[in-house]
């Protein structure tokens, strides 16, 4: 095994939750498809399959690296929201903490002088920030479009840029 064994054990936490926003996500595209708005569900099912794309990442990097990656339960997910833009602060928060979980990796990856393990991390650390990024521009299109959430549906429609998956297609 090539990478430090307290990287084995912080990556296998992090699959539990990139897993778990993964469903977190599926839980909020039903929510945007229950109201017929088929453009903000399909937005959070992309974003699903992507979330399930970075945890297939860590899989892959564990097992080239000699790490037994262990697949995780998925946390409890919420399935209620308070409105639309409940749901995507809801989303936005997810992935602040996520940033915080890869961000702390990183760190212990320098600390174990681990760089295999830190290289790898390096594009997590720019997809996150993309990931910020796209779900603060769609809180604050929700937030300016008010009750007309049909703006918000041609938004994400003309918006391709701000649609999930937009980093990842060079992969």
């Amino acid at each position: 095994m090539i990478i430090k064994p307290k990287l084995v054990d912080a990556m296998n936490a992090q699959l539990r939750s990139e897993f778990g926003a993964s469903a977190q996500y599926i839980a909020i595209a039903v929510y945007f498809d229950e109201m017929a708005l088929p453009e903000l569900a399909g937005f959070f099912y992309r974003q699903s399959e992507e979330e399930r794309m970075h945890a297939m990442k860590f899989v892959h990097f564990m097992l080239e690296t000699g790490a037994k990656p262990i697949i995780p339960s998925i946390p409890d997910l919420r399935n209620e929201f308070g409105g639309p833009a409940d749901a995507v602060q809801f989303a936005l928060q997810q992935e602040m903490r996520v940033t915080d979980e890869i961000n702390n990796l990183v760190s212990l990856a320098v600390a174990e002088n681990d760089h295999t393990s830190n290289n790898f991390l390096q594009w997590f650390v720019t997809e996150q920030v993309e990931e910020i990024d796209s779900m603060s521009t769609l809180l604050q299109t929700i937030k300016h479009a008010g009750s007309n959430l049909l703006l918000v549906e041609d938004f994400v429609r003309r918006n391709p840029q701000h649609a999930a998956g937009e980093a990842d297609s060079a992969t």
